[in-house]
C-alpha cells in the first residue's frame, strides 16, 4: 500500500507541472505572440528528442528492433488518421482551431500515461529508483509542458482553455501510475506497445505540424533562433536521458 501511495503522490505532483504555462497569462498579447513560435520550436525539439532519445531506446531494450519500428510506424499512421478525422470535423465549424492543437493534446496524454506506467514500474522495483525516475521525468516535463502550452495558444485556444486542457492531458500520468500498480505483472508487455506508439505520434506531430509552422518564419535571425531553440529542446531531452541512467 505504501508503494501505491508513493506512485500516486509522485504522479500527482508531475501532473501539476502542466501549470508551468501560467506565466504566459501575465504577458502582454504582443509579447506573447513574439514568443509563441519559440515555444513551438522548443516543443518540436522536445517531442523529437523524447521519441528518439527516450521512448524508442527504452523499447529496443525490451524487444526486437523490427517490432519497435512497426509499432512506431503504426503510431505515425494512427496520428495521421486522427488528424484527418479532426480536420474534417473542424472544417465544418465556423470558428477554426488548428487540428495540431488537439493532436498535441492526444500525444501528450499518451506520453503522460506512459510516464505514469514507468514511474509505477520504478517504485515497484525499489523506492530509490522510483524517486530518481520521478525526478528525471519532472526534469524533461517542464520544457515540454511549456512548449505544449505554447502550441495550444498558437493553434488558436484561449489561454484559460489551453491551461485547463493541458492539465487534463497531464492528469493521465496519475491514471498511468495507478494502472501500472495494479497490472504490475503485465507492465513490461503493456509498455512494449505504448512506448513506440507514443514515439510515432511524437514524430508525426513534430514533423508534419510543428516544424512546418517554424519554417514559415522568413526573417533570417528569427529563423536561426527557432532552429537554436529546436536544438535546445533536443539537448534538454538528452540531458534528461543522462540523468535517468
Amino acid at each position: 500500500m505504501d508503494t501505491l501511495f508513493f506512485i500516486f503522490g509522485s504522479t500527482f505532483l508531475i501532473s501539476f507541472i502542466a501549470f508551468v504555462g501560467m506565466f504566459t497569462l501575465f504577458l502582454k498579447e504582443r509579447l506573447l505572440r513574439e514568443i509563441l513560435l519559440v515555444l513551438v520550436s522548443l516543443s518540436a525539439g522536445a517531442l523529437m528528442g523524447g521519441a528518439f532519445l527516450h521512448l524508442l531506446p527504452e523499447t529496443v531494450k525490451k524487444t526486437i528492433e523490427i517490432e519497435v519500428f512497426l509499432w512506431t510506424l503504426a503510431g505515425f499512421i494512427i496520428f495521421f488518421f486522427i488528424e484527418k478525422i479532426l480536420h474534417w470535423h473542424h472544417c465544418h465549424k465556423v470558428k477554426h482551431v488548428h487540428t495540431f492543437g488537439y493532436m498535441n493534446l492526444i500525444g501528450d496524454a499518451i506520453h503522460n500515461f506512459t510516464d505514469g506506467l514507468i514511474i509505477a514500474a520504478s517504485f515497484i522495483t525499489n523506492f530509490h529508483l522510483g524517486v530518481v525516475t520521478t525526478l528525471a521525468i519532472a526534469f524533461h516535463e517542464v520544457p515540454q509542458e511549456i512548449g505544449d502550452f505554447g502550441v495550444l495558444l498558437y493553434s488558436g485556444f484561449k489561454k484559460s482553455k489551453a491551461l485547463i486542457l493541458n492539465f487534463l492531458a497531464a492528469l493521465t500520468v496519475v491514471f498511468g501510475g495507478i494502472v501500472g500498480y495494479f497490472i504490475s505483472a503485465y507492465l513490461e508487455l503493456f509498455t512494449i506497445f505504448l512506448l513506440p506508439l507514443a514515439a510515432g505520434g511524437f514524430i508525426y506531430i513534430a514533423s508534419s505540424d510543428l516544424i512546418p509552422e517554424i519554417r514559415k518564419e522568413e526573417d533570417l535571425k528569427k529563423s536561426l533562433l527557432t532552429l537554436l531553440i529546436f536544438l535546445i529542446g533536443i539537448l534538454i531531452m538528452w540531458f534528461a536521458r543522462l540523468l535517468s541512467t
